[in-house]
């Protein structure tokens, strides 16, 4: 998606949905970052181009700050460094975790997404605002794109078959089995995979 917001009419936006755009600038940051430090580790062709789309993300989100007049939480771009101090102590979590084996990166690539998606469908259940709208649906649907080849890739690469951490089951299998493109209903995931309140 290009990181230009098409600009519906902006309204007022409550602070829940401020915090939420914040939050999902860094949340995108977060899978960025961690993706660009595995790459660095084992050099796997999927987490540089995914990380390359999640730069388009977390734009996207920051166009919408700038147009809401919300405070960028990103004040150092610096890899693996952020405000929010439960996003902090997941990027170190994650890069520790994807750092022990290929399987393990892959893994962690995986519930990246897992989570981006659970908060995506919160956070969308939560607005009306049709520029917030617009940009939460176009990253869900890349997001399940992501969760997507990150599995074909640990299947195709080890064998194994990918087992949802964050989501359920019957969500997971939903997504999974869809095409790579927009649509399809969210609802009935459950659980929240991010640590917030």
């Amino acid at each position: 998606m290009a990181s230009q917001v098409p600009a519906y009419a902006i309204g007022e936006i409550s602070e829940a949905e401020a915090d939420g755009l914040a939050f999902m600038r860094e949340e995108e940051k977060l899978a960025r970052d961690v993706y660009l430090t595995l790459y660095d580790q084992w050099g796997l062709r999927p987490f540089s181009n995914i990380a390359a789309s999640e730069q388009t993300h977390t734009d996207a989100v920051k166009s919408l700050l700038e147009m809401y007049e919300i405070a960028d939480p990103v004040t150092d771009d610096t890899i693996g460094v952020f405000a929010n101090e439960d996003l902090q102590a997941l990027n170190d979590q994650l890069v520790e975790t994807g750092s022990a084996s290929l399987e393990d990166a892959l893994k962690v690539g995986a519930a990246i997404e897992e989570i981006d998606i659970l908060d995506l469908i919160e956070y969308l259940e939560g607005t009306e605002e049709a520029n917030i709208e617009w940009v939460y649906e176009n990253l869900l649907a890349g997001s399940e794109n992501h969760l997507r080849a990150f599995v074909s890739q640990l299947e195709s690469l080890t064998g194994e078959t990918y087992v949802p951490q964050y989501m359920s089951q019957e969500a997971y299998d939903a997504i999974i089995s869809a095409e790579n493109a927009r649509g399809g209903g969210h609802g009935g995931n459950g659980g929240h995979g991010s640590g917030r309140n």
